[in-house]
Formats: C-alpha cells, structure tokens, sequence
C-alpha cells in the first residue's frame, strides 16, 4: 500500500504542476519529426507492472519536454530498447517474469552508454546496491520525493547526452555480478563509492582515488574501466612508488635501443600498452616533478615521446590515478604540480577505511573465508566465534581491508576446530583492547546508527523505524548478535526522538 500511496502523491503533485501550466499536456513531436525544425524531446522508458506508476511519471515529466515511454515487464522494455533510442530508463527492481537486474544487464550489454535508473522499496535496498555494481546510474527508494527525483532525472538527462557524444565501441562487455564480487560491502559509505563509478565509469573523465593504503583503490579502478566504453580493451596497472625515479619514465612512456646504459633493446612504455583502454597509476603522489611534467603533456596533447627519441607518440589512454597522500596539501608544498593536480582530480572517488565502514565487516569476512578456504587443511568451512567477532570489531585496522584478508587467511591456517578462535588471529588483533560492555557504544558503531537513524528520517512517513530496523538487521547481520544491548539502547533512543 505504501508504493500506490506514494504513487498517488507523486501524481497529486505533477497534476498541481501540469494545471499552473494551464492544464494542457504539451503535445510532442513525434520520433523523427522535422515539422517544427526543433530538436526531439529526451525519450525516458518507465519499466515497471504497475500502471498507476507510468500514469504518475507521465504526468510528471512530459510537462517537463520528456517523452515518456511504457513498459511492464523486462521482455517489453528489451523489445522498446531494440526498436528505437531510448536515452534514460527508469525500471523497477521487482517485476513478474524478467526481474530489474536481469533486464538491466541485457540492456547494458547491449548499450554500455545507457543510464539506467532502478526503482525499490526499502525492503529490497540490498539489491539496488547489486544493480550499481552492475552499472545503474542511480537508485531512488520509494516513496519517491518530488523535487529529488526531478533532480535525478535532469542529471540523467544530461548524463545521456554526454554519453551521445562519446565514441562507441561495439562488442564492449559488461560486467557480470560475479565478476564484480571483489566489491565487497553495502555501508552507506560503500553504496556512495558504487554510486559514483555508476555515473563515471561511462564518461570520459579522468579520475582520482583517494584512500589509505589496503583499502581497495585499484578494485575501483577496476570496476570503472569495466563499467566503460573502453571495458573490451587494455586496463594497465602500475604503481609508480614501486619504481625507481631513474627507471620510471621508462617504465611509463618506453625507451630507444641505446636511449641509455643497459637499454640493449627497444621497449613500449605503460602508455603505449594502455592505448586504447585504461591506465591505471596508483601512488601518483611519490612521482617526480620532472615526470609529472610530462604526464600533463599526455593529457593536454594525448602524446608522448619514448626516453632517446624525439618522436611524438599518440595514445588515447584514460587516465585513472590514485594516492594515500594529501595532494592539496602536497599542491601547497610545490611537492606537486598545481596544473597536474587538477587535470586529474576532475572526478575524486574517496575509498573509506575500514575502521569507518564496520557494517562491512561480516561480508568482508565471509568473503575472504570463501575465497581462502583452500588455505585450511580439508577446506571445510568455518564460523567466527563471539569472542573473535569482539576483536574484530574492536580492531583499528590500520592496514584496512588487505589486512583483513590477511587475518582472515592466517586463522585458516591455524584454526583447529570448526571455529576462528582469538588464538588463530595475528598477535596485533589479539592484544587489542576490548572495550566492556558497560561502555556502551564504541565510536564506530555510534557513527554507523547515526547515519542508519539520519537515512531512516529521510524516508519519511509513520514506518521510518520499520525502515531503520529492517536495514539494521539486513546489513549488520552476524554484528546485531554482537551488538544487542546496544541495539536496545539505540532504540530506545530512536522512539524518544520520534
């Protein structure tokens, strides 16, 4: 009932709109029409088995130059899609027959240019979270509030056209949810970072990754290039920290048979073997000034010579950067060029530490016992026990998710019985202090409440505590056992405000 009842008052409100314009639905050009020589209005699919739901957008949008098209199904949205342009989509999650997710990857795999808007309750936000690793644009929850879905709506229009004028490449895969499962997490924190590469990854946009160091910065660089146009070609990696200065224009741009002392042959640099696709430099924050110059020149000219040549190369590279450093900071020291700063920092994905993404932590774990369990003498599976779960919990994780893995890797080495014991964790976790349950919430778990409390509010409507108790439990999972009384208390927290 909630879903028709916002359905309605989204109706209410674009009937409202469409009267102050005198109550007349403008009357659109059809496809094609050169009748009036002006330029075709933006063509938005709706995608959903609910009629009242086309009815709301139509009267929403048409008013605002869209031409809105139907669909109820995923069968009838592939054939809309087949037949004729459509620049954004706007599909429901839960459909009879096709559901969302498997529509959306046919549609993407075949136009990886689409931007796809996917429509939920809020019992189902998990897998809108699965829909932005399969490359949606954006996800709205229902009920829907007007003026931010305008908003949404207009930065996917705009996003279309963009994307118009970027060059196709036919045959460009896209990525599947299992090989995007590298991606692990559904925080807040995360669904912000998946958001993101949703909107980037398509575009031609430089980018830059900031995070501490084992936070997963060349994961996301990853899934970005394959969430692009550029996803069937090259994707090259290189960390310029792990590079001596002597050697590392080399390494990036290729030298001539006798350029210097040892070069006996002629050699493509990381550019020359990312042509094409994307280059990917992690820890651009240790790269010389001398060398920084010459990637400015990259991205300004889109060429380059090889070390003993003075003949100009070009490339078409996209390039995605990433450091743990403070390159504003490092701007304001002459550490780092101010022109190359900004050239690169067009777009600024910042990867959380873990210490502030903990509701992650029990997919993380089960992740990492899936894929190491090899690593256990019989490979049978195995739980955590509470009093590990406390360490973890308890844990700064100064070498974020790479230390986790570890962890998590080294307990299945030593693990004896048919749980993860505190004695099978590295020396650092165990000697953690753990705080009393007297102390009542850490400082992580205050933080993550407070963000689940401020989205539950923002829902709207008599049920936000349903909405902020089903989350709780759907994402904390194993951490809610953990955590009981502190649940309790922050409830009853939660009903005083109310």
């Amino acid at each position: 009932m909630r879903e028709k009842e916002s359905v309605f008052r989204l109706w209410d409100m674009s009937k409202t709109q469409a009267g102050s314009r005198g109550g007349k639905k403008p009357t659109l050009p059809e496809i094609g029409s050169s009748q009036t020589g002006e330029p075709e209005p933006d063509r938005i699919l709706i995608v959903d088995d609910e009629k009242d739901v086309h009815y709301a957008f139509e009267r929403l949008l048409e008013p605002e130059g869209w031409r809105v098209l139907r669909a109820e199904s995923g069968k009838e949205a592939l054939a809309v899609v087949s037949q004729q342009p459509v620049d954004v989509v706007v599909m429901d999650i839960r459909m009879a027959g096709q559901n969302g997710l498997e529509t959306l990857r046919e549609i993407r795999r075949r136009d990886p240019s689409s931007v796809v808007i996917m429509m939920t309750a809020y019992g189902t936000a998990q897998t809108a979270i699965e829909a932005m690793k399969l490359g949606a644009f954006d996800y709205i929850l229902k009920p829907f509030e007007l003026e931010g879905l305008k908003a949404l709506l207009e930065r996917a229009r705009l996003a279309a056209r963009h994307r118009k004028e970027l060059p196709h490449t036919e045959g460009t895969p896209v990525p599947s949810s299992e090989s995007l499962e590298f991606l692990v997490g559904s925080s807040f924190a995360m669904q912000r970072v998946y958001k993101l590469i949703g909107q980037v990854a398509p575009t031609s946009a430089t980018v830059l990754i900031t995070g501490e160091s084992g936070t997963g910065k060349e994961l996301i660089a990853r899934a970005i290039h394959q969430h692009s146009l550029r996803a069937g070609k090259p994707f090259v990696a290189m960390n310029c920290a792990a590079i001596p200065d002597n050697l590392l224009e080399s390494e990036l741009f290729g030298h001539e048979r006798g350029a210097f002392t040892g070069a006996m042959t002629q050699r493509i640099g990381k550019f020359e073997e990312a042509d094409g696709g994307t280059l990917f430099l992690d820890e651009i924050g240790d790269m010389p000034l001398t060398t920084q110059t010459k990637i400015l020149r990259v991205l300004q000219e889109g060429e380059f010579s090889r070390v003993g040549s003075n003949v100009p190369i070009r490339v078409d590279v996209r390039l995605i950067a990433a450091t743990n450093k403070d390159l504003a900071r490092a701007v304001q020291k002459r550490e780092f060029r101010e022109d190359l700063y900004y050239r690169l920092n067009v777009v600024r994905i910042h990867v959380p530490p873990l210490r502030e993404r903990l509701p992650d932590l029990p997919e993380l774990v089960q992740h990492f016992l899936r894929k190491h369990r090899k690593s256990r003498p019989g490979g049978g599976s195995l739980r955590v026990s509470e009093e590990a779960w406390q360490l973890l919990y308890s844990y700064s994780w100064p070498g974020n998710v790479r230390e986790l893995e570890n962890a998590i890797q080294r307990a299945l080495v030593f693990a004896t019985g048919s749980s993860i014991e505190p004695a099978d964790l590295p020396e650092e976790i165990r000697s953690c202090r753990v705080a009393p349950a007297s102390m009542g919430r850490t400082e992580e778990v205050e933080k993550a409440a407070e963000i689940l409390l401020d989205w539950a509010l923002g829902c709207g409507g008599e049920g936000w505590w349903q909405v902020l108790e089903e989350l709780f439990q759907s994402k904390w999972g194993e951490r809610k056992t953990h955590r009981e009384g502190e649940w309790k208390g922050f409830r009853g927290e939660g009903k005083a405000k109310g």
